[in-house]
């Protein structure tokens, strides 16, 4: 993975690798959305394929994460920002589990994959 000094630069170069869909929780943070083309993402459609964590230099609550998410179903690839620390979104859903489970194994393979109930 590469190292970012900012989520702009992040986004600007996932952008220019292909990943160009704006994707964002939907409502009941139950799916991952692409408003612009209404598909919506559950847990076993997508792929994370990077992510990259950010912290505010002023402000240690500023703190971001930007995932690129590939869907091979859906033939899409885009980016997802969403906060983390005191400001994250702390659903219990399949998604979040898939998405911060990429933050802590190194196995992400068949059954260590967290999968919609």
């Amino acid at each position: 993975m590469k190292n970012y000094e900012t989520l702009v630069d992040a986004t600007n170069d996932l952008l220019q690798r292909g990943y160009t869909a704006n994707l964002s929780f939907d409502d009941d943070a139950d799916n991952i959305q692409d408003k612009s083309q209404n598909i919506h993402l559950t847990a076993d459609d997508f792929e994370v394929d990077e992510f990259y964590r950010f912290e505010g230099p002023s402000n240690p609550s500023d703190m971001s994460i930007v995932y690129a998410i590939s869907s091979a179903k859906h033939n899409l690839k885009g980016v997802l920002v969403d906060a983390y620390g005191t400001y994250a979104n702390n659903s219990s859903s399949a998604i979040e589990a898939k998405l911060h489970h990429h933050q802590v194994s190194d196995n992400l393979h068949g059954s260590d994959r967290p999968k919609a109930d």
